[in-house]
Parts: C-alpha cells; sequence; structure tokens
C-alpha cells in the first residue's frame, strides 16, 4: 500500500472517489470544510484502521486514532467535530465503548 493509502481512504469513506477537499477551516484556500459534506463517522474510521496492516497502535483505539490524525492534516471533520476536539474526546474515554 502507498503512503497516501490512508487519506485515500478517507476521502472515499466521506464523499467518494477523486473528489477533493483538501482546503482550509477557514476557506482561504481551495473549498471550505463543511461538517455536512467533509465528514466521517467513528464506525467509518473504525473500518479503516481495522483495514491497514501498517498502523502501529497496539489496539482499535491506538489505530483509529491515527486515522484521526490523518483527519486534521485533510480538514475532515469527525461526527460533525473538528478532529482535534473528536481526538481529545477518545483520549478523554468519552468513545471508549465503541473500540470493543
Amino acid at each position: 500500500m502507498s503512503d497516501n493509502w490512508t487519506a485515500r481512504r478517507i476521502r472515499t469513506a466521506v464523499i467518494g472517489k477523486g473528489i477533493k477537499f483538501n482546503g482550509s477551516w477557514e476557506g482561504e484556500i481551495d473549498t471550505p470544510s463543511d461538517p455536512k459534506v467533509h465528514n466521517i463517522t467513528l464506525d467509518q474510521i473504525i473500518v479503516i484502521a481495522n483495514e491497514k496492516s501498517e498502523l502501529t497502535g497496539k489496539d482499535t483505539k491506538a489505530r483509529s486514532l491515527e486515522v484521526m490524525g490523518t483527519c486534521v492534516s485533510m480538514r475532515c471533520h469527525i461526527e460533525g467535530l473538528v478532529p482535534k476536539e473528536f481526538i481529545s474526546k477518545v483520549k478523554e474515554g468519552e468513545y471508549d465503548g465503541r473500540f470493543n
């Protein structure tokens, strides 16, 4: 798998193959990040995390956090939240029940 495999999987899961959405949060560059369009669910992230064998996390939660980090650079919302906010909630344990 290539280095941008995770980014391609996120893009495909969110809005379909070949559509670009790697803009800025504020809309200064390209297309602004819109939570109605540029949004991925935690379930989709878990699927991506379990499909990619090269991720280094020891469990599903750790691998999912790696995928969420890619969402930050892609300007892709997670469940309607900015990725950094969502990552903080995951680290606090708010979504632990969904990683089983």
